[in-house]
């Protein structure tokens, strides 16, 4: 975790705050996805129990995109249809979009974040799967893929001058945003992202993995398949302004992928699923 004055702190708590509350519904939804012996039924009572994410899974589910030819009413069939995983995920990914804001005086792409950060997701399940299983949780990783970035939101929504500087100074002097946001805040997102983590009471290797994805020391499983589908995402075009370090790819990729990321890609197949999937959910919530 990186050192921080008090002052710079207590800003930051206070940003935290006015964050607004992650849904109780999908934290339950997480939890039983973590137990092997969960029952579909089980996950089914738990959404049915959140009327707007059951409206927006029903919506989906009848769009276009999945081209089912009998429409689907009920969060019992959406399961049959698509599965426990994918429910859970959407489910996860809805709940996450309603916390982002409309619009923001930073100048943020929430668009091009979004479909960053959910690409990034479905990469990371994939990584862990395969690269990690018994070391690293799918769900888990679903989760720290999707909200590894999210101090970025914190900081546009409630730094947005501060971070707008930082936004230009990336841009301008062609240097990894993490590194602005320290020049010009104090902090970067991975600080107030997983103080807000925190706030939001997930477990606390998901605190970790998001306080420490742009540090090179962090050896967690997850964090290892968060990094290098940082850096897969950012090969697809989707960095989210992350830029990845070349030194910090090269201890990871050695480590757990053997230091070739061309031959992780190609073992994964092909990812066209998974950015489909992010920009058909992206469109479908008008961000």
């Amino acid at each position: 975790m990186q050192q921080i004055s008090a002052e710079l702190e207590k800003r930051l708590g206070t940003a935290v705050e006015k964050m607004p509350p992650f849904p109780k519904s999908v934290q339950r939804v997480l939890e039983l996805t973590r137990d092997i012996n969960c029952r579909p039924k089980d996950l089914v009572e738990v959404i049915e129990k959140d009327p707007i994410i059951t409206i927006k899974v029903l919506k989906i589910i009848n769009s276009a995109y999945y081209g089912l030819t009998n429409k689907i009413t009920s969060i019992n069939q959406t399961v049959i249809y698509l599965g426990a995983n994918t429910l859970k995920n959407l489910a996860l990914s809805f709940s996450t979009v309603g916390i982002l804001p409309n619009k923001n005086d930073a100048g943020f792409d929430i668009h091009h974040y979004l479909v960053s950060s959910l690409v990034t997701a479905g990469i990371v399940r994939l990584l862990g799967t395969q690269y990690a299983p018994g070391d690293a949780d799918p769900t888990d990783c679903y989760v720290a893929g999707l909200l590894h970035d999210f101090g970025k939101v914190v900081f546009a929504v409630c730094m947005p001058e501060e971070f707008s500087q930082a936004l230009a100074l990336s841009a301008n002097e062609h240097i990894p945003l993490h590194k602005a946001e320290k020049a010009v805040i104090g902090a970067d997102h991975t600080v107030v992202g997983a103080m807000l983590v925190k706030r939001w009471q997930f477990p606390e290797p998901l605190v970790e993995c998001i306080a420490g994805h742009h540090d090179r020391t962090q050896s967690s499983a997850m964090g290892e398949c968060l990094h290098a589908a940082d850096l897969i995402a950012e090969r697809l075009g989707y960095d989210s302004n992350g830029r990845v370090s070349t030194e910090r790819s090269a201890v990871v990729l050695a480590k757990r992928f053997g230091g070739d990321i061309d031959a992780v890609m190609a073992k994964l197949g092909d990812l066209s699923k998974i950015i489909d999937e992010a920009q058909m959910f992206s469109r479908s919530e008008g961000t």
